[in-house]
């Protein structure tokens, strides 16, 4: 019988830093995939949608895609929502299952504090689905190191509660489901925001109003979550 693998591939917004209005939350998603369930013919088509519209082999970050920076600096917003739809839609169609945790830096006194209540979080909704967890003979966390004490709490949760771990140090480039993993921590950390009252001119200008948000991305991408 062939090992059972599952996948984690796991990304966070917001950092260890000091508080700031702007990055009010501190997020880690982590995206399930079956490595029995095939994405490979998905993944080759949206390889060439982007290659198409001249992005061959590039990572799709949705932050800077809504905020008009970095490789999208030149883009209008046509072409950006072009992109960010594209990933959006890859994501909904994928054999995946997401959680996430969550942690109000407001709340947070310090790193220590902020690092405490992020282990906390992570291990409550890894509780939440231990035996589902467990199904697996195997389960491979994929990272890219962003920020070491994020590294840290996930390879002490994981490793100490499962007996077969394997920790992977990813390039985003080379996995879409990690930039899936961006995506879904993007709109949690907007969705979050509009909670507080602070959806941003950028934001709005991308989604309109928080209400076309939440019926155009955020109910859609709540139906893949565990």
């Amino acid at each position: 019988m062939a090992e059972k693998i599952l996948s984690c591939f796991i990304d966070e917004a917001g950092d260890f830093g000091e508080y700031n209005h702007h990055s009010p939350f501190y997020i880690v998603t982590v995206v399930l995939h079956e490595q029995s369930d095939s994405i490979q013919n998905q993944i080759d088509g949206l390889e060439k949608y982007l290659t198409d519209l001249g992005y061959p082999h590039h990572a799709l970050h949705t932050g800077p895609l809504i905020r008009r920076e970095a490789d999208y600096e030149e883009l209008q917003m046509e072409d950006r929502k072009k992109l960010f739809n594209l990933l959006f839609r890859f994501a909904r169609k994928m054999p995946i299952r997401f959680f996430s945790a969550k942690v109000k830096k407001s709340e947070c006194n310090d790193t220590d504090e902020l690092e405490s209540k992020l282990t906390k979080a992570i291990t409550n909704e890894i509780q939440k689905h231990d035996d589902y967890l467990r199904s697996f003979d195997k389960i491979i966390i994929y990272y890219d190191n962003g920020q070491k004490p994020l590294k840290r709490i996930l390879n002490i949760l994981f490793s100490s509660r499962y007996p077969n771990v394997e920790v992977r140090k990813v390039r985003p480039v080379d996995y879409k489901l990690f930039q899936v993993a961006d995506l879904i921590c993007t709109l949690e950390h907007i969705y979050l925001k509009i909670e507080l009252g602070t959806f941003s001119n950028s934001e709005r200008e991308f989604f309109s109003n928080p209400h076309d948000f939440k019926k155009d991305y955020w109910r859609k991408i709540e139906q893949i979550r565990i």
